[in-house]
């Protein structure tokens, strides 16, 4: 089976020379909607991490990496990124906008679904097969994640911006000790940062994402660890029991050891898991 290898995280310089990194895309060339400014808060952007040719699989994932909607974890978006190119995976690390710069919902939901639109778009250019194009997060990038997994859209066929077009549906999702609830068992800080101080019940329904999942959600691969003090494993389970009454595949994986924040943790097994589950839904290929 193709590099099914344990990365870590201090493997990332070795594999900084591999993965080359382009100049960040806006996302928006001409203004994010509701953007507050035209600082570098309010600018989205999406940076590839693509694979050598002779790895290249033609499958792309973007990256939502954590932070509580108040910053950006770099080892949960370019660490997963540099990983990815090297299984052959291209990696698109999303810079979305943040509840500490001013946001609320829906910019980061706009800003996701516009990634996965505009790496559709720029398939044939990265040399990527459209219908192999997932999305991944960890912690509230994994509610993000997990919010386009459950939010998406066709696209507008009569949009003037072919990049509106295109479907914002990822063809899977990792999601990484995800939020994923904005009820009982949320992460409290990622959910003012998203919502508010003070959001209205249905605002709270809308963006708990076990309550929207449907036949349409895409497959996906969940992991979490019972010691997580941060962000409870029911919010993994939950979602998991969502999936499974909706008839949608995944693979779910609750480790006892581990804390919340992990990326690619040193050796631990998700990343084979992962990476198994990864050839099975067609992303990798067996040798």
């Amino acid at each position: 089976m193709k590099r099914l290898l344990l990365f870590s995280l201090v493997m990332i310089p070795v594999l900084a020379s591999q993965g080359a990194a382009r100049e960040p895309l806006a996302l928006w060339p001409d203004g994010a909607p509701g953007a507050l400014g035209i600082s570098t808060n309010d600018v989205p952007t999406l940076t590839p991490y693509l694979p050598e040719p002779d790895k290249a699989t033609g499958s792309a994932i973007v990256i939502c990496p954590g932070g509580g909607y108040a910053h950006l974890a770099k080892h949960e978006g370019e660490g997963y990124a540099l990983w990815l190119s090297e299984q052959g995976i291209a990696g698109f690390v999303l810079k979305y906008r943040l509840g500490s710069h001013g946001y609320r919902h829906p910019a980061m939901m706009q800003d996701a679904a516009r990634a996965i639109r505009l790496v559709r778009y720029k398939a044939a250019d990265w040399k990527i097969n459209p219908q192999k194009i997932g999305i991944m997060g960890s912690s509230a990038g994994g509610h993000l994640a997990a919010t386009l997994v459950t939010h998406f859209d066709q696209g507008d066929a009569t949009a003037q911006d072919p990049v509106d077009r295109q479907s914002s549906r990822p063809d899977l999702g990792i999601l990484s000790y995800p939020v994923i609830t904005m009820g009982e068992h949320t992460h409290h800080g990622s959910r003012q940062n998203l919502l508010g101080a003070n959001p209205a019940d249905e605002l709270i329904q809308l963006l708990s994402n076990e309550k929207q999942v449907t036949g349409r959600t895409p497959p996906c691969f969940i992991w979490h660890t019972y010691e997580d003090n941060a962000v409870r494993v029911e919010n993994s389970l939950d979602f998991a029991c969502a999936l499974r009454k909706a008839g949608v595949p995944f693979d779910l994986h609750i480790y006892e050891k581990g804390g919340h924040g992990m990326g690619l943790a040193n050796g631990h097994p998700w990343t084979r898991d992962c990476l198994y589950w990864l050839t099975a839904r067609g992303f990798l290929k067996f040798d």
